[in-house]
């Protein structure tokens, strides 16, 4: 028996034989044993800078089942900080072009 805990929204995917996914290492939850996984780095300055979480990439191929949540703990817990009285109740990076961006390409808004 195990206890998970997750954000968002979560998929299950059922991956063929040899099929690959490259997701957000803060977004994989869980996986079936015959599952193989491996972490890879994501290079160029423009992932260093503007990348956040995603500067490495969990790689993951079947056969098996992986779990995925659309909310990984970090953002979950930026957003209960942006929302916090002490923050002043809103997030810091909602004037720039790039937390606008960023909050409409995450859909949870």
């Amino acid at each position: 028996m195990a206890f998970i805990h997750a954000c968002g929204a979560i998929v299950k995917r059922d991956l063929m034989p040899g099929e690959m996914l490259k997701i957000d290492t803060g977004c994989l939850v869980a996986m079936t044993r015959n599952v193989q996984y491996d972490i890879q780095f994501v290079g160029g300055i423009k992932n260093t800078l503007f990348g956040g979480e995603g500067v490495f990439f969990a790689t993951v191929s079947g056969p098996g089942t992986v779990w995925i949540q659309s909310l990984p703990f970090s953002r979950l817990a930026e957003r209960v900080f942006a929302a916090a009285p002490g923050a002043g109740g809103r997030n810091k990076e909602e004037g720039s072009v790039l937390g606008m961006l960023g909050n409409f390409l995450d859909g949870d808004n």
